[in-house]
């Protein structure tokens, strides 16, 4: 598969993800087919132009947690995008347990 190949699947997947769930870099990379390329991915979404519509703040760390840095107000952007959609945030962490979405509905996530 070429890098384009990858890159289509990619926001593919990232666009079904639903509104109150997320996902972690490493899982989205699997679902692309890329099962080592979780900074691909993060590389991948820094990239997207200002204004997309894909919802990149529902990709999260293995830990829960964003890797975006805190603002000039000490709060993190994705985070309170993702308190929005009914996903909770306990001291700056998501429960993967509770909130990750799971494409094929069939137990844990992969």
């Amino acid at each position: 598969m070429s890098s384009d190949d990858f890159e289509r699947q990619l926001y593919a997947w990232l666009a079904e993800i639903p509104a109150g769930r997320v996902v972690t870099y490493g899982q989205l990379a699997r679902l692309v087919g890329r099962p080592n390329g979780a900074r691909w991915v993060g590389r991948q979404l820094g990239r997207l132009p200002a204004g997309s519509r894909l919802p990149w703040h529902r990709v999260l760390n293995a830990s829960g947690r964003s890797s975006l840095p805190l603002d000039a107000a000490g709060s993190n952007r994705q985070l309170r995008r993702l308190q929005r959609e009914g996903v909770l945030v306990l001291h700056g962490r998501v429960s993967l347990a509770r909130f990750r979405w799971d494409p094929f509905g069939n137990g844990p996530a992969v």
